[in-house]
């Protein structure tokens, strides 16, 4: 018989309240999440022999905030391990209070609801992939999470702790450290598509001194429905207001190069 790899263990409990935000580096490359709410597209994204499918479940497509909650989850499991902690599990246990004011996030009524929402949209989401995680390479599809459930509520009905279950390839990838470190800021970016320019500059600046990317080809990485003119507005504007974390951000109106260059080249990039 083979060996039993990925053993169920009951939970993990995410407490570590100075935890640095990570994000895995799969999803930093690939436009996963959707750049507003209520998406209910059925997006296809191909480049580099990675195809990528996403389906929409009843409330629409995960958003890019949505993602929140697995980098919270991320975050935690990779702190844990890196203290040693042998306990990690997929299913992530955390009180919403936490997660609410690490993700920057209102802990009134409508911070909870919205993290209710955000669940439901993660569970419904579906993703088609073949993208490559360590020792797999394969064709498969899977939930953004695989689960989630209330464990505790408080007064009025409103969630106190609950549990998330994360799919088995995201798990896989954190085990293996597949995972960049974000800046605080980034949980203070408003902007959907802010959030997914930074991811790109995190996952491709690297630990280069720059990264340089054709317009229309980051427009196509982000996932963006704007059509490429407005896009360039967007870089513009970018470019002016100077408030991406991490990075300065230069356009060449020219040859519609944008370039990503670290503002402290010395910064924690692991």
């Amino acid at each position: 018989m083979q060996p039993i790899r990925h053993p169920q263990k009951d939970f993990f409990v995410a407490d570590i309240l100075d935890a640095a935000p990570k994000d895995d580096t799969a999803s930093m490359e690939h436009p996963l999440f959707a750049l507003k709410a209520g998406d209910k597209r059925v997006r296809t994204y191909e480049r580099n022999g990675v195809k990528v499918v996403v389906k929409p479940g009843a409330d629409g497509c995960a958003t890019i905030h949505d993602k929140d909650v697995w980098i919270y989850c991320i975050s935690q499991m990779v702190e844990a391990m890196n203290r040693g902690r042998e306990n990690i599990s997929r299913t992530v246990r955390f009180t919403a209070y936490d997660f609410l004011t690490v993700t920057n996030r209102p802990v009134a009524g409508v911070g909870y609801q919205r993290m209710a929402d955000a669940l439901e949209r993660l569970k419904g989401t579906t993703i088609s992939t073949n993208i490559e995680t360590p020792g797999y390479r394969k064709r498969g599809g899977f939930g953004l999470i695989d689960s989630w459930e209330v464990i505790e509520r408080g007064q009025g009905d409103k969630m106190v702790a609950v549990e998330v279950t994360l799919p088995d390839w995201l798990y896989r990838s954190i085990e293996s450290k597949q995972v960049l470190t974000l800046s605080r800021d980034y949980f203070r970016l408003r902007k959907p598509l802010d959030r997914r320019i930074y991811e790109l500059a995190r996952k491709h600046c690297g630990k280069q001194s720059h990264w340089t990317v054709q317009l229309d080809t980051l427009h196509e990485k982000t996932g963006s429905t704007a059509i490429l003119r407005e896009f360039r507005r967007v870089i513009r504007d970018l470019v002016e207001s100077n408030k991406l974390p991490d990075y300065l951000v230069e356009f060449d109106d020219g040859s519609d190069m944008v370039t990503f260059y670290p503002r402290n080249i010395s910064f924690r990039l692991k």
